[in-house]
């Protein structure tokens, strides 16, 4: 008898599971069932497809040979069967069947397995706020409501916006309405920055300013009471703790809840942050169902917790190995360290393990270094800033994440992606320091930038290196009244001394050896450079003299200009 598989699901998981089943075991029959007509599609495309670098919103559901991934792709291309527009509304697990509803004729059907794939994904969630279901008010949670948004921005109807929520797809929707289609955008986020479960503060802050610096309007720190439509004008408001913006449409990117409806009902078991448990086979508590994407909850490497992590790439890589288990194998999915990429605007971001704040939560004891550093060879034309941060345990010296930002998003994401392969083998700092790297002028300096993040944390660890956050020392600096010593050339230097007189005290680095009869000893002091090692090396030949209270500016001003370009 062919092996029957039902799969609950047809966007990424699914398919997955299905085409590569198929290719193992031909006689196998397989069945995907689907609420929507539109199947098998890239949702992280969406955004892109709003801001207009993909023309046709057909492009997110064929393939690179630009064939429509349809009932019939799947049916003949395939030997999938594909039930969309259907529902699934119950589990049977002692019969083996599964009810579905048509939901057009609202008729029922049962369908029997041998094995069962819950690849239900998540849901954007909708915040309890009133308001948040009027009329303009969207969630994203399909290409046809992705359509609307679209149609309504083609026809000139949105001339202002509110995107609710700064994470990934939040950030992604602002620079999608603001770079090609002029809109003026504001963005909402009710944690203290954006990107908040991804990015540490400092790359955070980052993002911020050139998120302003494109045009966005960031509320970081405030939060939606309520969006309602103005009596008189008949325009829709959202007003915050702070303040009222009126506008002509409302994005919410406030989150996902993953699907587990059916499994619950079903008596599987969810684990704590509300997703399905599986093992690292990919099986549910009954070993004939399997769940993978984004319904499921998996074991973060690092913490040893369990998480959600809603990517497409984790959900391809799950398929692959639920097929590959369900034909007889032997594959597991061992967890993930969260690896993570974004574009913003010009800028590329990505992240792979725990933040600061995460590992504080989980129990380590952090520790970052932050440095900023050109991702070619300082001399290579068209080398750009990077600005890497690395965060390891005081005590073991364990790589705990990694996270960096710059122009160039693909020598960051290349950056973030070597540590990332590195974390679950438990990493430590002076490994990091030895990494080795690929070097020429064109792609990079021959001490790389991760192996310099690694050096500066080794040196912060070791006591050399006394530093403070960019922001931390601008928070200070604007209320108080520290000084700062500038070790850079006088010309780089006298802006500064200009607007801050006293308070900013220039000794180019070839003259500090001569000059330390100028430093003041009894008060706290500040060093800077351009990117940190001539500031750092200051602070230890001060240190050697008895001057200890100094402070080096992490990322020089390299980073006080990403942080905040109105400081001078």
């Amino acid at each position: 008898m062919p092996k029957q598989v039902v799969i609950i699901g047809a966007v990424a998981l699914g398919p997955k599971v299905a085409c590569r089943l198929k290719r193992l075991d031909p006689e196998a029959e397989i069945t995907l069932v689907d609420r929507d007509d539109l199947i098998s599609y890239g949702g992280c495309g969406i955004p892109y497809y709003l801001g207009g670098d993909i023309n046709d919103l057909e492009d997110l559901y064929s393939t690179s040979a630009h064939i429509r991934r349809d009932q019939y792709f799947f049916k003949h291309c395939k030997g999938v069967k594909v039930r969309t527009q259907v529902e699934a509304t119950s589990i049977n697990r002692a019969e083996k069947t599964i009810t579905i509803n048509d939901l057009n004729s609202t008729q029922e059907e049962q369908l029997q397995y041998d094995k069962l794939v819950l690849a239900t994904g998540a849901t954007p969630m909708r915040p309890p706020f009133p308001g948040s279901d009027l009329e303009n008010v969207f969630l994203l949670k399909s290409l046809h409501e992705a359509e609307q948004i679209k149609t309504l921005m083609t026809k000139g109807k949105v001339g202002r916006a509110v995107v609710v929520g700064g994470g990934a797809i939040g950030l992604e929707i602002c620079e999608a309405m603001t770079d090609l289609w002029g809109i003026e955008t504001h963005l909402i986020e009710m944690e203290d920055q954006v990107l908040p479960t991804l990015l540490g503060k400092c790359i955070a802050r980052a993002v911020k300013t050139h998120l302003e610096e494109k045009g966005v309007r960031v509320m970081v720190d405030d939060r939606v009471s309520r969006i309602f439509t103005d009596a008189k004008t008949g325009t829709t408001v959202v007003e915050t703790a702070k303040t009222s913006i009126p506008t002509d449409i409302v994005i919410l990117a406030t989150g996902v809840r993953p699907n587990t409806e059916l499994a619950k009902e079903a008596g599987l078991a969810i684990g704590n942050s509300g997703g399905i448990l599986v093992d690292r086979r990919m099986r549910t508590s009954d070993p004939n169902i399997y769940a993978g994407g984004d319904c499921v909850e998996l074991r973060n490497l690092i913490s040893g917790e369990n998480m959600l992590m809603a990517l497409g790439s984790l959900a391809n890589r799950q398929g692959r190995i639920i097929a590959t288990n369900i034909n007889g194998g032997s594959s597991h999915f061992d967890g993930t360290v969260g690896t993570f990429c974004i574009k913003v605007f010009d800028l590329g971001v990505a992240k792979a393990g725990l933040t600061f704040r995460q590992a504080k939560e989980t129990g380590f004891d952090p520790v970052y270094a932050v440095i900023s550093q050109a991702d070619h060879a300082h001399f290579y034309p068209q080398s750009e800033l990077l600005y890497i941060s690395l965060i390891a345990e005081r005590k073991t010296r364990k790589i705990l994440g990694i996270e960096a930002a710059g122009k160039h998003g693909d020598a960051v994401k290349a950056r973030v992606d070597a540590v990332a392969v590195l974390l679950k083998h438990g990493v430590t700092v002076d490994d990091i320091c030895n990494m080795e790297a690929g070097y020429a002028p064109p792609y990079a300096s021959a001490m790389d930038a991760v192996n310099n993040v690694g050096n500066t944390l080794d040196n912060i660890l070791a006591g050399l290196n006394s530093p403070v956050d960019v922001y931390d020392f601008i928070e200070h600096f604007q209320r108080g009244t520290p000084k700062v010593l500038d070790t850079r050339a006088t010309k780089e230097a006298s802006p500064f001394i200009n607007k801050y007189g006293s308070r900013w005290l220039n000794i180019p680095q070839d003259q500090l050896r001569h000059r330390l009869q100028e430093i003041p000893k009894d008060e706290l002091l500040y060093l800077i450079c351009d990117t940190g090692p001539r500031s750092y090396e200051a602070q230890v030949l001060l240190a050697s003299v008895g001057i200890t209270k100094t402070r080096n500016i992490q990322g020089g001003f390299a980073m006080v200009k990403m942080t905040d370009p109105h400081f001078i």
